[in-house]
């Protein structure tokens, strides 16, 4: 099954189609709606569902990434999972695509965490519980998964990671001895854009250029600088996650690219080392970036079609036992 972004362009997401055409050329509904958080923020959500006659054999909350959303090439990769006979959700984080707050300023990764749940949690009340539950997160979005699956342990029947950021690679931390002083930096000014990073972060982590041309397309994308108090708090959420690995017991997909210098491959092979997790699966692809959907399309289609496999097998695991 080949994932939609073959039928992208430079410019849109959907090609030369509409939204709707593109559902239905995929046989997949789609639905959004804003909720409101307890913090009286309006938050963007979304979903898909496979149109019949494919039935629905579980639910996958989608959790996107930092400076991402769940429009744009998250939802591409949903429309994939829902054709799959899944059904999909994703939120907005906030500050992120079409959900209120200060655009990419997340100087606390707990409330989002708990916006994620509060969400995820209602949308799969509208399925028979008996349906398997999945996660699927790339990078920001994997330490939030992972922070989901503990405060809930046994809630989730599998989680995949794609690019998760359990640790920031050196080559993409700001330089020194700025991250030693980030802590003044956001005690002071923490909403200042001040933070360089080494390299846009479309550059580093599309391979293929036009798909790099449609990231920058998005017009909810943001292109400034990350603001202090949110880079000490992604530096400070990826220790937290490398204390508790061995407390890690949900079933792992855990999917890299072997030359990503966004997100280290080192960080997510030391989780599958300590992860208590009994089914756990590591796949570091050599030669590939950060973001998996940016390689050519036989990449593409064999790194999602894995992951596919993956939630398939578990998904009717989980209804046998």
């Amino acid at each position: 099954m080949a994932h939609p972004i073959s039928e992208a362009n430079d410019t849109s997401p959907f090609g030369s189609s509409t939204p709707e055409d593109f559902y239905a050329h995929h046989s997949v509904a789609h639905d959004s709606h804003y909720i409101t958080n307890s913090r009286g923020l309006k938050l963007f959500t979304q979903w898909w569902t496979p149109l019949p006659p494919t039935p629905i054999t579980g639910v996958l909350a989608v959790v996107h990434g930092f400076t991402g959303e769940s429009s744009w090439f998250v939802q591409l990769t949903s429309i994939f999972f829902a054709k799959a006979g899944f059904a999909v959700c994703a939120i907005d984080h906030q500050g992120h695509g079409f959900s209120d707050g200060l655009i990419a300023h997340i100087p606390d990764i707990n409330p989002v965490v708990d916006d994620c749940i509060d969400f995820f949690d209602e949308f799969r009340s509208r399925h028979s519980p008996s349906l398997p539950a999945f996660l699927y997160a790339e990078s920001l979005g994997g330490a939030i998964a992972l922070l989901i699956s503990l405060r809930r342990p046994g809630s989730w029947d599998g989680v995949i990671l794609n690019g998760a950021m359990c640790g920031i690679s050196a080559k993409f931390k700001p330089p020194w001895p700025l991250e030693h002083l980030l802590f003044l930096v956001a005690a002071v000014i923490p909403t200042w854009r001040i933070v360089p990073t080494r390299g846009s972060i479309p550059d580093v982590s599309f391979k293929e250029e036009w798909k790099r041309r449609l990231a920058l397309a998005s017009p909810r994308r943001p292109t400034a600088r990350p603001r202090a108090a949110t880079a000490l708090e992604l530096l400070r959420v990826c220790r937290e996650l490398q204390g508790r690995f061995e407390e890690v017991e949900v079933p792992l997909l855990i999917v890299h690219g072997g030359e990503d210098v966004v997100c280290d491959p080192a960080c997510v092979e030391e989780l599958y080392r300590r992860a208590a997790s009994k089914d756990k699966t590591i796949r570091i692809h050599p030669g590939m970036w950060h973001q998996l959907v940016g390689e050519p399309k036989e990449s593409v289609d064999m790194v999602f079609g894995e992951m596919v496999d993956w939630l398939r097998t578990r998904a009717q695991l989980a209804r046998a036992s």
